[in-house]
């Protein structure tokens, strides 16, 4: 983060209507805490995840951000000695650490889109359909309809239409990450968790991906991580900072970057620290 950055009121997304309404939570996390081993990771976070907007996570390294990007979609199953150690999280109201839940189809309706663009190394063709193939779908023309829809979803349609049979990474770093965001939604989720989508990005492809996160929250509900505080202030609809793994604030993205109530998020976007 720059030292000095200033986020001006001109700078700051304006709140839409169903912001304003207050709508109704798709994700609600109640007390959470997450350890490593015996290091707590998250500690005692509670916030509601409202529908169809964008919400973004920030915070100096270290504060927790991935780790509760990553229990949205029970990620952190996969590193060793991770555990949820108190707290819950729920989606639609149901508890997705609750021992009936299939942790596979969990991560359909919550994809994911990581900060190393990660495509197969296989056509763009196949990188969009491989979700669907492990589904057992196989018809031609749905598989054909898919990538098209899902192309054309993360804008990326015009400029690959004529390369659907070459490899994944020939693309650019932007062309590939928006191929991601095509892949995650190529199985239709609900909801779209995105760890610094940006990060490795030159300024004219973290445009394209910002306009591309405006454009989906049509659609879907999204969650973002991210360390610029100018994009969180451009994309997002609510913001939320944490720091050594608690949740400081959690607001309307305007009022936490014009006016925050407490003066630890004041001095973090404000530059002062992190």
């Amino acid at each position: 983060m720059d030292p000095a950055i200033r986020i001006s009121p001109e700078s700051v997304a304006p709140a839409d209507e169903a912001l304003a309404r207050q709508d109704a939570s798709l994700i609600d996390v109640a007390g959470l805490e997450f350890h490593y081993g015996k290091i707590k990771a998250l500690d005692g976070v509670t916030m509601k995840i409202p529908e169809k907007q964008v919400t973004a996570l920030i915070g100096p390294s270290g504060c927790g951000k991935s780790t509760l990007l990553r229990c949205f979609n029970r990620m952190n199953d996969l590193i060793e000695n991770a555990h949820l150690t108190g707290g819950r999280v729920k989606i639609h109201g149901v508890d997705i650490y609750g021992s009936d839940v299939d942790v596979m189809e969990l991560r359909k309706r919550v994809g994911m889109v990581f900060q190393k663009t990660n495509p197969f190394p296989n056509s763009v063709y196949e990188n969009i359909t491989f979700g669907l193939q492990l589904q057992g779908v196989k018809d031609k023309t749905k598989l054909d309809e898919v990538v098209e829809r899902s192309l054309r979803a993360a804008a990326l349609w015009g400029e690959v239409k004529d390369r659907l049979h070459e490899s994944g990474l020939s693309l650019s770093g932007g062309q590939q990450q928006r191929l991601c965001i095509a892949r995650a939604i190529a199985v239709e989720p609900e909801i779209i968790l995105m760890d610094e989508p940006c990060s490795a990005l030159d300024p004219v492809a973290t445009a394209r991906v910002e306009e591309l996160i405006h454009q989906l929250k049509k659609k879907y509900t999204i969650v973002i991580v991210t360390h610029n505080m100018q994009q969180a202030a451009r994309c997002s609809d609510r913001t939320a900072f944490l720091y050594l793994g608690k949740l400081i604030e959690y607001a309307d993205t305007r009022t936490m970057f014009i006016k925050p109530s407490d003066s630890q998020t004041e001095a973090y976007v404000s530059g002062r620290f992190g």
